[in-house]
C-alpha cells in the first residue's frame, strides 16, 4: 500500500477537566491536527509516517509512544531539546476553542534544512498531508511550503489549512503562503470556517469552495459538519450525508475525516493524480463514506480518540 507522509505539528493538547476535590484542571492528550491525522491513518491500517519536530521532554515522549501504539512510523521525526508546543482548550457546546504556547519549541523552529529526504514513492503512489498551525508561523512554515515543493510531482499533495485565526500573526504574509501551496495541491479539504476566511462569508458555499478549484487542485472536499460533506471535481460533485452521533466534543473529528479519506483512497490506488482525476465517483464516495464514519466515532469521544478500523467494522454490523 501507498505510504501517506503527514507533515507538520505534533503538540499536547491541555484539556480541560476536573481534579477529585472538583477544581477546574487540565489534562494532557496528545495531539495536534497533523499528528491526529497521522495516528487515525494509522489506527484505519493505512502505511503512514510523520515528519514533525518533537521534543526530548516529557511530552515528547508522549506523542513518540502514541505515534508508535497507533501504528505510525516515527523515523522522520526531528528530535530536539526545545520545549513542547502546548494548547489549552476550551469547551463551549461542545466546539473546541484554542489557546497555544507556541514559542521556541521543537515543532516551530524547523528550518527546511532540518526536514529529512523522503524516499520515492512506490508504484502504488503516496502522498504528502500538510496543514495546521505549522503553515501560519515562522520558521516551520517556511520549511513546510519548501517540503510541499520538493515532493509536488513526485507524490500526491493533500491541504488542509484547518485556519486558526487567532494563531496568524501576519494575515497577508498566510494568505500568500495558502495559494502558492494550492496552487501546489492535488487535494484540498475545507471546513465550513475555513472557507468563510479564506473566500469569504457571501454566497452559497460549494460555489465558494469550486472557484477554489481554478487554482489547480483536482478535488476540493468541504466538509459541513451535521450536513455532511461534499467533494466537488471540474466535472461535477458527490455528497455524502452525516452519520447521527452524540457529540461529546469536536476535537479531533476534521482530522480523522481527513484520515478516513486518504485511507480509502490509498487501498483503492487512487494517491497519485492521474488515479484522483479517472476515479469514478463511486471511489470518491466511497472515501467521503469512511471520513464522515470515522468522524463520526470520534465526535462522540472526549478529546481526539480516533478508532481504530475493526471499531468502523463493528459499528456497520
Amino acid at each position: 500500500m501507498a505510504r501517506i507522509f503527514c507533515a507538520g505539528e505534533a503538540l499536547i493538547d491541555m484539556l480541560p477537566g476536573r481534579t477529585d476535590a472538583g477544581a477546574t484542571a487540565f489534562v494532557p492528550h496528545p495531539g495536534g491536527s497533523v499528528f491526529n491525522t497521522a495516528v487515525a491513518l494509522g489506527r484505519l491500517g493505512a502505511r503512514v509516517a510523520l515528519v514533525s519536530g518533537v521534543s526530548e521532554d516529557l511530552f515528547g515522549a508522549m506523542l513518540a509512544g502514541g505515534l508508535t501504539a497507533s501504528g505510525v512510523e516515527t523515523g522522520c521525526l526531528i528530535r530536539s531539546a526545545r520545549p513542547t508546543t502546548l494548547a489549552f482548550v476550551t469547551l463551549t457546546d461542545g466546539e473546541a476553542r484554542y489557546a497555544f504556547y507556541d514559542e521556541a519549541t521543537a515543532g516551530r523552529m524547523l528550518t527546511p534544512d532540518d526536514i529529512p529526504a523522503l524516499p520515492p514513492p512506490d508504484a502504488t503512489g503516496g502522498a504528502l498531508f500538510l496543514g495546521g498551525i505549522s503553515l501560519a508561523v515562522e520558521p516551520c512554515a517556511g520549511a513546510y511550503e519548501a517540503l510541499a515543493r520538493r515532493e509536488a510531482g513526485r507524490r500526491l499533495i493533500v491541504l488542509d489549512p484547518n485556519i486558526r485565526p487567532g494563531f496568524i500573526a501576519d494575515e497577508a504574509a498566510f494568505r500568500a503562503r495558502l495559494g502558492r501551496l494550492m496552487a501546489l495541491a492535488d487535494i484540498v479539504k475545507l471546513s465550513g470556517d475555513d472557507l468563510d476566511w479564506i473566500a469569504g462569508p457571501e454566497g452559497e458555499a460549494t460555489d465558494r469552495a469550486r472557484g477554489l478549484l481554478a487554482l489547480g487542485p483536482g478535488l476540493i472536499v468541504l466538509t459541513r459538519g451535521a450536513e455532511g460533506a461534499v467533494a466537488l471535481r471540474p466535472a461535477g460533485e458527490v455528497r455524502m450525508p452525516a452519520r447521527r452521533a452524540q457529540v461529546v466534543d469536536t476535537v479531533g473529528a476534521g482530522d480523522t475525516f481527513n484520515a478516513g479519506l486518504l485511507a480509502s483512497l490509498a487501498a483503492a490506488g487512487a494517491l497519485d493524480r492521474a488515479a484522483l482525476d479517472a476515479a469514478p465517483d463511486r471511489l470518491i464516495a466511497e472515501a467521503l463514506a469512511l471520513g464522515v464514519a470515522a468522524a463520526a466515532v470520534t465526535v462522540t469521544r472526549a478529546g481526539a480518540n480516533p478508532p481504530w478500523k475493526h471499531e468502523l467494522s463493528e459499528s456497520e454490523t
